[in-house]
């Protein structure tokens, strides 16, 4: 599967949002990627599943982590087909943590996977938490990499489709300037009720 085809899968499904957005991370862009949008249909999620666990078969995967909530979907879907546990971790005080009795052995082998990383902060979270319970990060793969290659992991880094989009700082964003309305669709502010 190339990064067109995966757009296309997104572009079909009315999951490309422009316009002025505020992403998870609290940056503004004009571009926005709603997974839950492809993900609701279950042939689009074993699909791009399939493909991403594909990129990490032979890599000795045992567990796949994921952060809540968007990567819940797709990480449930890539332990399916690599035959192993799927867990997830949620924000707690702040901070990603383990909650619902999920927890990992020393040395055991995780991929840690995402739906769209921008600066890749979720999932980081989730991979640097595993690894100080003693858990080693094989890798880490997302859907949508938004970063434009400027994601970092200190692992092995797969995604199905690259873009470069423009992200902004809120205090220097020019669609602001511009007076464009602002839509969160993928904000913690959202999300935590804030």
């Amino acid at each position: 599967m190339n990064s067109e085809e995966v757009l296309d899968i997104f572009r079909e499904c009315g999951a490309v949002i422009e316009g002025h957005v505020e992403l998870t991370s609290g940056a503004h862009s004009n571009w926005y990627f709603q997974c839950a949008l492809v993900l609701q249909h279950p042939r689009h999620a074993q699909r791009l599943a399939v493909a991403l666990a594909g990129r990490f078969r032979g890599a000795g995967v045992e567990l796949v982590a994921s952060p809540a909530v968007g990567g819940i979907v797709l990480g449930q879907e890539i332990a399916r087909i690599l035959g192993v546990r799927a867990i997830f971790l949620e924000r707690e005080g702040g901070a990603m943590a383990l909650r619902r009795g999920f927890g990992v052995r020393p040395g055991e082998k995780v991929l840690a996977v995402e739906d769209v990383v921008t600066t890749g902060g979720s999932v980081r979270e989730v991979a640097d938490k595993l690894a100080s319970l003693g858990a080693e990060v094989v890798g880490v793969g997302c859907i949508v990499d938004r970063s434009g290659g400027g994601a970092e992991f200190g692992c092995r880094f797969e995604s199905l489709a690259g873009v470069s989009v423009q992200k902004y700082d809120p205090s220097d964003c020019p669609l602001c300037k511009r007076g464009l309305p602002l839509s969160a669709p993928g904000s913690r502010k959202l999300s935590s009720g804030r």
